[in-house]
């Protein structure tokens, strides 16, 4: 084991090292992402090398903590000996269904469980808890943690990048990537038959992966939630690049991209809930409709989540794991880390999830798109 001198500074935190604490928890919550595996690896070793604390993975989220026993995983050296840097997804589970607060139970009604998953925290013993999370679940367990006495840091994650405090969160360029990918697979077959090729991406409210991949993948339409667009406008740029002998295009569009007269497109599924989808479909038709262009419609889905994590997820998920294991053994707790100016960074979780971030006109992407020439919405 590390050892450090008591008065020495925790890097980056400007406070000093206790060592206290022996056991933690790590619990992975909400969509799942790239990154993950390797944000819980980078807890693990440093927890074990710097602090030897135990570290006990708490297996589907909060829904880990309310099972009895309770599900986890005890953590050591050999569970991280194999692959699950590389692995998509979380080998511990997560879940996005289930308010603690109002949980669905086998018989219809709901109960709040929020005392089970507090006690299931102080049943394993913990001494503080890393939750690797977006802003719905950050929000959650902090609620939590403040009824049960909990001792929490949280990673934010989520795809969307959309957690106001951080310039990047684990799983965006993953996500990213993968939609970029698609746009370059996307480009050929376009070509061939001289179509216009839709693809629709993940995203929630916030347009950063459409904006992103249009960009790196040479979208020449890109549409996000938070700027307006008109089927005229779309049809007005494949006719400028059909006047220029172009007759094939690519269009990225956000997920929560609503029609032009306001309506957003869910789909239903037989659960009952919802999820965005649908508005690739609804352009296709109405360009179509006003123009002699072939389109296709390509949504990328879970792929977005699925796929193995970039090496800069990686990078940043290690990060972030070192980092918040440094809070939990200096003592500093209802803390989120944050990657500001090129270096990781902690700021209260009320006030890392108080900001919902999206993409604003005067970014400097919308910038760049619109000198490339990309049709982005009915800007003036």
């Amino acid at each position: 084991m590390v050892t450090l001198a008591a008065s020495e500074e925790l890097p980056g935190c400007g406070t000093q090292i206790n060592f206290k604490m022996k056991k933690i928890g790590i619990l992975t919550s909400g969509g799942d992402c790239g990154g993950l595996n390797a944000a819980v690896r980078s807890i693990f070793f440093r927890a074990k090398n710097t602090y030897g604390m135990e570290v006990l993975g708490i297996q589907d989220g909060t829904v880990g903590l309310m099972q009895r026993p309770v599900a986890f995983l005890p953590l050591d050296y050999q569970t991280f000996s194999g692959s699950l840097l590389r692995q998509g997804g979380t080998f511990l589970g997560t879940t996005n269904k289930g308010n603690p607060f109002k949980f669905p139970m086998p018989d219809g009604s709901y109960k709040d469980r929020t005392q089970d998953i507090i006690d299931g925290y102080h049943e394993l013993g913990l001494e503080g808890l890393i939750v690797i999370g977006g802003d719905g679940s950050m929000s959650i367990l902090t609620e939590i943690a403040k009824r049960g006495n909990l001792n929490i840091v949280a990673i934010p994650k989520t795809i969307d990048n959309d957690v106001g405090a951080t310039e990047s969160s684990i799983g965006f360029n993953t996500a990213v990537s993968v939609a970029t990918q698609a746009l370059d697979n996307l480009q050929s077959t376009a070509a061939s038959h001289n179509r216009t090729m839709i693809l629709e991406v993940m995203g929630r409210d916030a347009g950063h992966i459409a904006i992103n991949a249009g960009i790196a993948g040479g979208a020449d339409v890109i549409l996000i939630p938070e700027i307006n667009y008109s089927i005229n406008g779309i049809v007005n740029k494949l006719t400028e690049m059909k006047n220029r002998g172009i007759v094939h295009s690519l269009m990225v569009v956000a997920e929560a991209v609503k029609t032009e007269n306001g309506k957003t497109y869910e789909i239903e599924f037989a659960d009952g809930q919802k999820r965005l989808g649908g508005i690739g479909t609804y352009l296709s038709e109405e360009i179509m409709k006003k123009t002699d262009v072939e389109c296709r419609v390509t949504s990328l889905g879970h792929v977005q989540r699925g796929a193995p994590p970039t090496p800069r997820d990686r990078i940043l998920a290690s990060a972030f794991g070192v980092y918040a294991v440094d809070l939990l053994a200096n003592n500093k707790f209802d803390r989120m880390v944050a990657w500001k100016d090129r270096k990781v960074v902690d700021v209260a979780i009320s006030e890392g999830i108080s900001t919902y971030k999206v993409v604003d006109r005067t970014d400097p992407l919308i910038e760049t798109a619109l000198a490339l020439g990309v049709y982005v919405g009915d800007i003036d």
